[in-house]
């Protein structure tokens, strides 16, 4: 809904007037983030996929925003804005390749400072060690599925298990060490649902006979759009490794005469298998043992090709999300138990949207709304009202000045977002009526375009630039699917000019142009992704 219901709004006024002393004491803050878990795949946001009740469970009881964005749709740069509360032409880390400043102001340094102690567990992959942090155990890169080894300040640290099964011991093992009455922030951040979508045990096949429906848009042949979706290198038909992305053998692969869009595809395939010890060798064979004997059989070929690839890969996609979801279940238990959930502020959301075979893609990148758009739930028993839905554009950007908020402490001038608290109140004035987004990372992986654009209620406008200059223009209440580029049509002159007043506005606002991002870029050209 565009705006809280009067019940909504009378529960936030009782919260915010009673428990005085309740005020004066900090709450706790988990900050939950997956790595591209599309809100598609949320039951909260009417996901036909899957059920996620322990996500949806901080939805109930919180609020839901069905307009929340990202500043720049790629894992590092997003967790850099949301450690920043900045863009990632002001905090420098732009894509990949980057190196996160660490001297520079983060939330959890302002909170360490007021008191809280801090952690952060799980992914991190900004290049430098974490700073600001009482208590760090990070993947090293992008880290690995099974009896994965964690960086610490002590050096490595070696696990067994299934990787979203052990960063929530270690979230779990770090709060239950703090002393009773201790405010603390956790970063909470999961590896799943990153790609190569490799399922726990326990879940393995579990979405096989399962119903997964094709998106409308699977077939798109990118017409009325120009070269950027044309020559973006994501498409499941083309680009969708089988070994790698779809489990199958590469030996079976190369026999059938399949080619790799990237060379590492089949190594990568084994170097992931190396991991498994010999339980879940047997439980993987289990399960994909069939799956590959009926691919080399009866090989699928064209569309029927693409069908089975999607299939494929939403399968363990899918799986892998339920891990997240469990987990998350797990953790919200461990509070309920240990009376810490009344003044606990959880907050859970991606990195970044995906393609779920909208568009024929696997990925993120682009400013089209399933990369763009990011799920974003929280609840707050003290202080939120349950039940709440929020229609208000907002962003990653937001979410240090949130938390901040949250715990009382001033946030710095130089963050470029703002608390989301008071929408939780009802209180909307002033709220700003678009959104600014910018990409970098190209030429790399997947081949997006370098990109920036604006997105109101209604509208979105996009300058794809670098090697190309091409505009688009989608009015999203027609067209949701963003199928048709109305950029050249008259019917919308009026609009494409307002909307170029708005870019302009945010632009100068942001601050983009620095020459900042351009010394970087060409500093960082030509490294690996």
């Amino acid at each position: 809904m565009r705006f809280l219901g009067p019940l909504v709004l009378l529960g936030a006024l009782v919260l915010a007037g009673c428990g005085k002393q309740e005020k004066s004491t900090p709450p706790n803050i988990i900050f939950i983030m997956s790595d591209d878990h599309a809100y598609q795949a949320i039951s909260a946001y009417g996901s036909t996929f899957i059920e996620t009740p322990h996500i949806d469970r901080i939805a109930g009881e919180g609020v839901r925003f069905d307009r929340a964005f990202v500043t720049n749709s790629i894992c590092g740069p997003s967790r850099a804005v949301i450690l920043t509360g900045k863009f990632s032409h002001v905090n420098g880390f732009l894509n990949n390749h980057s190196r996160f400043d660490a001297s520079q102001m983060t939330f959890p340094k302002l909170l360490r400072k007021n008191g809280y102690k801090t952690a952060v567990v799980g992914k991190w992959h900004l290049g430098s060690d974490p700073t600001g942090f009482d208590f760090w155990r990070i993947l090293y890169g992008q880290g690995v599925y099974y009896n994965p080894d964690f960086k610490s300040p002590q050096g490595t640290v070696k696990t067994t298990g299934y990787v979203s099964d052990v960063i929530t011991d270690m979230a779990i093992d770090w709060i239950d060490s703090l002393k009773q009455g201790q405010p603390f922030m956790l970063m909470y951040h999961h590896k799943a649902s990153h790609r190569e979508w490799s399922p726990p045990p326990r879940y393995l096949g579990y979405y096989i006979d399962k119903a997964i429906p094709e998106p409308a848009t699977l077939f798109d042949d990118y017409a009325n759009r120009g070269r950027a979706a044309k020559e973006a290198e994501m498409r499941i038909r083309e680009h969708m490794g089988l070994p790698i992305d779809n489990k199958i053998r590469p030996a079976i692969a190369e026999s059938l005469g399949f080619s790799y869009h990237e060379p590492w595809f089949g190594k990568s395939y084994l170097e992931n298998m190396s991991h498994l010890n010999a339980e879940e060798k047997a439980a993987w064979e289990k399960v994909y043992g069939p799956i590959n004997e009926e691919f080399r059989q009866n090989t699928p070929a064209g569309d029927d090709l693409v069908r089975w690839k999607y299939r494929r890969y939403m399968e363990d996609y899918l799986a892998t999300t339920k891990s997240i979801d469990d987990n998350i279940g797990r953790l919200l238990a461990y509070l309920d138990e240990k009376g810490l959930s009344e003044n606990t502020l959880v907050i859970y959301t991606s990195d970044q949207g995906f393609f779920l075979g909208e568009h024929g893609w696997f990925d993120k990148r682009f400013m089209y709304e399933e990369s763009f758009r990011t799920p974003l739930v929280m609840r707050w028993p003290a202080r939120i009202g349950a039940g709440q839905t929020s229609a208000d554009l907002v962003q990653n950007l937001d979410i240090a000045q949130t938390i901040l908020d949250a715990a009382g402490v001033a946030a710095p001038p130089e963050m470029q977002g703002r608390s989301l608290l008071p929408l939780t109140r009802g209180e909307r004035e002033q709220w700003r009526d678009a959104v600014y987004y910018h990409y970098y990372q190209f030429p790399s992986i997947h081949m997006v375009k370098r990109h920036y654009g604006v997105r109101t209620e209604r509208y979105k406008l996009i300058h794809f630039y670098y090697d190309i200059d091409e505009w688009e223009l989608y009015d999203l209440e027609k067209d949701p699917q963003e199928m048709n580029n109305v950029y050249e049509d008259p019917a919308y002159g009026e609009i494409r000019e307002q909307l170029m007043e708005k870019l302009h506005e945010l632009q100068a606002q942001y601050q983009d142009g620095d020459s900042l991002a351009t010394a970087i870029l060409e500093r960082d050209l030509g490294k690996e992704d």
